[in-house]
C-alpha cells in the first residue's frame, strides 16, 4: 500500500478532505462518486466501476440519456423497441 504521509482531521460532520494531489492522481473531480466500505478496521475509499443500468455488466458500455447501458441490453431494448413498433 502507497502511503503519502498526509493526515487530515474529521470535522463535526463526519467529513474529510482528499488531498488535491491524490485527487488529481486518481481523477477525481468535484461530484464523482466514491465507494466507501470497511476492510477490518480500514475504511477503503474507492472509486466505482462504471455498469449497466440494467443488469450490472462492466462491458461493452455506452452511455445513453444520462444512463450507461452495455450492447446486450441495448440490443435488447432495440428489440423490444421494435416489437412494439409492429404491434401484436
Amino acid at each position: 500500500m502507497v502511503t503519502s504521509g498526509i493526515r487530515r482531521k474529521v470535522d463535526d460532520l463526519g467529513r474529510v478532505v482528499i488531498p488535491s494531489s491524490i485527487r488529481k492522481m486518481l481523477g477525481i473531480t468535484e461530484g464523482d462518486l466514491v465507494e466507501i466500505h470497511l476492510d477490518g478496521h480500514r475504511v477503503i475509499l474507492s472509486l466505482p466501476e462504471e455498469e449497466c443500468t440494467f443488469c450490472g455488466s462492466s462491458l461493452n458500455l455506452e452511455t445513453f440519456r444520462g444512463k450507461v447501458v452495455c450492447w446486450s441490453c441495448t440490443a435488447a431494448l432495440r428489440a423490444k423497441d421494435r416489437q412494439r413498433a409492429t404491434g401484436p
